[in-house]
């Protein structure tokens, strides 16, 4: 039988491909994996998620077991309206909260109600495999805009945007970019800020390692300068625990909020209220802020222990750029090697990283790659690295 498929998937994705393979190397128990963005599981909050799912059962047991709204469990949207104000976002109000199954499922959500096929957007570059991956649905062109050490480069944003009036958003990571680990620097959020508002474009604004600066000053959010022309994505999965898929986005334009509402409704009726209530309870009853500062400080020292690592072991020519909070690390290796060939060598020696090219639109053969530190033992910290340098060298 011939069946008739739609023709918005044609083919296997390439960045799919990548984030089948990173998820089957972090489950494998004989590679060291350094490929994948897992939270440190010693960071999970075993005992009072123990006490909360007690609390929430015992007080409205009938309530998280029923179906539920769409839009989420109002004491966990007026919490995370709350929260906004650290960001220096003020106002947010609970009705602007839709909370999704992870930030990931508020990407397709985004692409659903905006994108048709051949519409146009604006990307870093390089940026989040997933995102590609999830508006790559949608068949849009893909409008890359280089990444620089302090973020954006605005010029090439500010002319990027001039030639392209059409845009329907831009999609940016502004605190340690998945995959670079950088950051936006004030001057540069600042400016390009200006830029989105002139030529009044969408701006989705991801955010998931926000909370997880460990040195330096974060600048504000998007959401600050432009108000309802920016949406916020963010999730608890990086601060409190990623196994209950739980994030959200804010929407503060009514008619673009209105349309997610209904395409979530059709997908999925409503996040898992259960689990949405007993992260309610969970923030209501301890400190998150100190959970994540022991999450903070656990994760400085995993990053400074693998850039030591990555000192001592790597050969001469191979270049990192050092981080001030996030889970990853960005390398770039000499000329003449790809990231491609020091995945390959690496798998066969047990060791898995994530090279650079699923996070580009367009490049291939890069020499960059992606290392996760958070996840890892000090142990397999060292002795991965030091494999990863014998493979470096025999590539060189």
């Amino acid at each position: 039988m011939q069946l008739k498929l739609s023709k918005m998937i044609t083919k296997p994705d390439f960045q799919g491909e990548f984030t089948a393979s990173i998820l089957a190397a972090a489950a494998s128990p004989d590679i060291i994996s350094f490929a994948g963005g897992l939270p440190n599981p010693v960071s999970f909050p075993i005992p009072e998620m123990e006490a909360a799912t007690k609390k929430v059962l015992e007080t409205n047991g009938v309530i998280a077991l029923q179906y539920s709204s769409t839009a989420g469990w109002p004491a966990l949207r007026q919490w995370i309206a709350k929260r906004y104000e650290t960001m220096g976002v003020y106002g947010v109000k609970p009705e602007d909260i839709i909370v999704t199954n992870g930030s990931q499922q508020a990407l397709a959500m985004v692409g659903a109600a905006m994108l048709d096929a051949g519409d146009e957007i604006v990307v870093e570059n390089p940026t989040y495999l997933v995102a590609l991956q999830s508006f790559h649905v949608y068949d849009p062109k893909v409008l890359p805009v280089t990444m620089n050490k302090d973020g954006i480069d605005c010029d090439e944003l500010e002319a990027t945007l001039k030639a392209h009036p059409g845009v329907k958003f831009a999609y940016v990571i502004p605190n340690f970019q998945n995959p670079t680990g950088l950051s936006y620097s004030k001057a540069v959020r600042d400016r390009a800020a200006e830029i989105f508002k002139a030529a009044g474009v969408l701006v989705l604004e991801d955010n998931p390692y926000r909370e997880l600066r460990f040195a330096g000053t974060a600048a504000e959010s998007f959401g600050a300068a432009l108000g309802e022309q920016c949406c916020m994505l963010g999730t608890f999965s990086k601060i409190v625990t990623p196994g209950m898929r739980i994030g959200w986005i804010c929407v503060r334009n009514a008619e673009l909020r209105e349309k997610l509402l209904n395409f979530k409704a059709t997908a999925d009726l409503h996040t898992n209220i259960f689990s949405q209530m007993i992260l309610a309870q969970y923030l209501a009853d301890n400190d998150v802020d100190a959970h994540i500062e022991k999450t903070k400080v656990l994760y400085k020292q995993k990053a400074e222990f693998m850039m030591d690592c990555m000192r001592k072991y790597l050969p001469e020519g191979v270049e990192f750029t050092p981080t001030e909070g996030g889970m990853f690390l960005w390398v770039t290796l000499p000329e003449g090697v790809t990231a491609v060939d020091l995945y390959r060598k690496g798998l066969e020696k047990g060791v898995a990283i994530c090279p650079g090219d699923p996070f580009y639109e367009y490049e291939r053969g890069v020499r960059t790659f992606r290392m996760n530190y958070s996840n890892s033992t000090d142990e397999a910290i060292e002795k991965g690295v030091r494999i990863l340098g014998e493979a470096c060298r025999e590539l060189m």
